[in-house]
Parts: structure tokens; sequence; C-alpha cells
């Protein structure tokens, strides 16, 4: 199987942009200019630590997701009931137990 050739900065640069907004966030409202009193990042930098952290994820954990028919992976099964501290009030606002 061939290796694909790592994105480019003007790709990592459109996947950020459309997660922030696809999650809600208005990366324009962030300063162009570094402002020492509040120390809020700029643009550049938000965009260039989320481009970082991008092309460091693993494809094999930033390509999953939960199995679509049959039986759910292991790895969702962790996530499809998560502790709950108090089990009891969450049966009876569901009906169902909490998959312990």
């Amino acid at each position: 199987m061939s290796q694909l050739p790592p994105p480019t900065q003007e790709q990592l640069d459109a996947y950020v942009r459309t997660r922030l907004a696809l999650a809600g966030f208005d990366l324009t409202l962030l300063p162009e200019q570094p402002d020492p009193a509040t120390g809020v990042p700029t643009r550049s930098q938000v965009l260039a630590s989320l481009r970082s952290f991008v092309a460091s994820t693993p494809a094999a954990i930033a390509g999953w997701a939960p199995p679509v028919t049959g039986t759910p992976a292991p790895e969702y099964a962790q996530q499809a009931a998560p502790p709950l501290l108090y089990p009891s009030i969450t049966e009876a606002w569901t009906g169902e137990a909490d998959g312990r």
C-alpha cells in the first residue's frame, strides 16, 4: 500500500478553519496583533498551534469513527456507557441501565 503524502500548509489551514467553523468558533474574533496585557493568542498563533497539532496527530486517531452497523468496537463501548455519578437517577430518567 502506498503512503499518502503529508498535507500542505494550505490544506492544514483549510482543515483547521473548517473544523473551527463547524464547532462554531470564529477565528476572526481573535486579534491580529499580540496584546501583552490580556495574553490572548493571535490568529496566526492559534492557527500555527492547531496546524502543528493536526499534523502530528496519527491518522489512526484522527480517522477513527465508531462503526455504523454491527457490534460496536471496544473503543466506542468505553464512551457509550460513561461512568455516572448517580446511576439510579439516570436509570429512572432514561429507563435503562448505564451499561456496567
